[in-house]
């Protein structure tokens, strides 16, 4: 897309040119096959502009009644799958355009005035990402809305909690799934904050200079919903790193979705067999008739290095731009219409996949007992009987190793066993050996205690 304030007849500028644009140039140089998805917003911008140029005295009533007519027409006709998209007028706008006149004549061509294609398409990309962003908006509160269901039914339901994948502590479920609907609220919060740099109005600067007309932008703001307009015309017209703000912020979703895939991988694998998925969710093996195949986790997964590709792709595109518009930003679309479509789909079927998930609470539990998961409560028992935490270190760490020698649990090694570890250790000691002890201890907010656990299931319903 390129500035053009003359008649699309031939183009928009065939005056200035001996010979016509090559067949193979014309492929090469059309948007139209992909842009053609900004129309609506398109058309919304051009009335918003159409009228301002009629009550600044620029379009006449007459012009502007003929505008708002012919778009009226022409969006019913997009909308009903009649609309004829035609390459060699290259892209939505002149598609636009050129049908516009051919319905209501040179009220059509007057439409233009004060505005070029360079400030047009970054109206219609900013109306249309605002508009996704909402829906974005709608599937992660969707998703964590899913998360909090399936965790109040697991509040109770212990698990180990893993560092370097190895059982560490236990937590309950419920909290487990609490983080990850902390993510999504970031996520939420990036997405509202990009939204607002998102949501200002570049019609008006024209080709990078602004325009000789007196027109009003703010008026055009306020029809369209923007909360401000673009202070330089030059920034106007050639920025888009609202475009790359999303496309980071949609790689962090995707990257936490991506997080959360894979434990479910791991966690419907036999070896930990902590849940299954619904079938619906799931496929099987063309060789093997035994396999129930993850695969949306794993395309999610995968779908990860898609969007962070177009995330470098944005960054990319424009590290070597000089001011103002280049015709290289015709290549912001593609990558941003794909992220936007990527993530919508995702977050979709991740939010039904959450609500089919089958918790298998004794193979949690069973996992507790195979790696020593309440050896730093032990520690902190002996802390609490006045020794020192490396001290008391040391001697859990011992227990442990003798534990494994033996081949049990440390809830099961004899009082007097671990009273020859540490005489510091009383017959009370078992209580906080259990896991159940180990989560009621940590009932501090953020805690994975029960009690800790519920109040913030409260507070989260309460954010939603």
């Amino acid at each position: 897309m390129t500035e053009s304030n003359a008649s699309p007849a031939a183009g928009g500028w065939s005056g200035r040119f001996s010979e016509p644009v090559s067949e193979l140039v014309k492929r090469y140089t059309a948007s139209v096959g992909f842009d053609h998805r900004l129309a609506e917003f398109d058309i919304r911008g051009s009335l918003a502009h159409a009228r301002m140029l009629g009550a600044c005295g620029i379009l006449s009533a007459t012009d502007v009644a003929d505008i708002e007519r012919g778009m009226a027409a022409l969006l019913e006709e997009i909308r009903a799958g009649r609309f004829e998209w035609k390459l060699e007028l290259e892209d939505v706008h002149l598609n636009i355009e050129r049908r516009l006149t051919e319905l209501v004549g040179d009220a059509g061509k007057r439409l233009h005035t004060g505005r070029s294609r360079n400030d047009q398409v970054a109206t219609d990309v900013r109306l249309w990402l605002r508009a996704a962003i909402d829906e974005i908006d709608a599937g992660l509160r969707g998703l964590q809305s899913a998360l909090l269901e399936l965790a109040a039914a697991h509040v109770d339901t212990a698990m180990p909690g893993f560092t370097h994948l190895q059982v560490a502590q236990p937590v309950s479920f419920a909290h487990h799934l609490l983080a990850y609907f902390e993510m999504l609220a970031r996520d939420r919060e990036r997405m509202a904050d990009c939204r607002r740099r998102v949501n200002r109005l570049p019609l008006g600067a024209a080709a990078l200079a602004g325009t000789s007309y007196p027109i009003d932008r703010a008026r055009v703001a306020r029809e369209l919903g923007f909360e401000d307009i673009c202070r330089n015309s030059l920034d106007a017209v050639s920025d888009r790193d609202f475009a790359i703000e999303f496309t980071a912020a949609a790689s962090l979703v995707m990257t936490h979705l991506s997080r959360l895939s894979e434990e479910l991988i791991l966690w419907m694998s036999p070896r930990f067999g902590f849940i299954d998925l619904a079938d619906r969710f799931c496929t099987g093996s063309s060789i093997m008739p035994q396999k129930k195949n993850p695969d949306v986790p794993e395309l999610v997964r995968g779908k990860v290095g898609r969007v962070n590709g177009h995330l470098i792709g944005l960054l990319t595109l424009m590290k070597g731009q000089p001011l103002a518009y280049n015709k290289d930003n015709q290549e912001d679309k593609e990558p941003l219409f794909d992220t936007v479509d990527t993530l919508l789909m995702t977050l979709a079927i991740y939010a039904d996949m959450v609500g089919g998930i089958r918790v298998r609470p004794e193979a949690m539990r069973a996992a507790l007992a195979q790696g020593y998961a309440t050896a730093t409560d032990l520690a902190d028992y002996l802390v609490r009987r006045g020794v020192p935490f490396r001290d008391a270190h040391e001697v859990v760490a011992r227990a442990v190793r003798h534990a494994e020698q033996v081949g049990c649990d440390l809830p099961d090694l004899p009082l007097a066993q671990l009273q020859a570890f540490s005489p510091a250790i009383g017959e009370d000691v078992y209580a906080v050996l259990t896991v159940e002890g180990s989560l009621a201890s940590r009932a501090h907010p953020g805690g994975t205690a029960p009690s800790a656990v519920r109040e913030a299931l409260e507070q989260a319903r309460g954010r939603l």
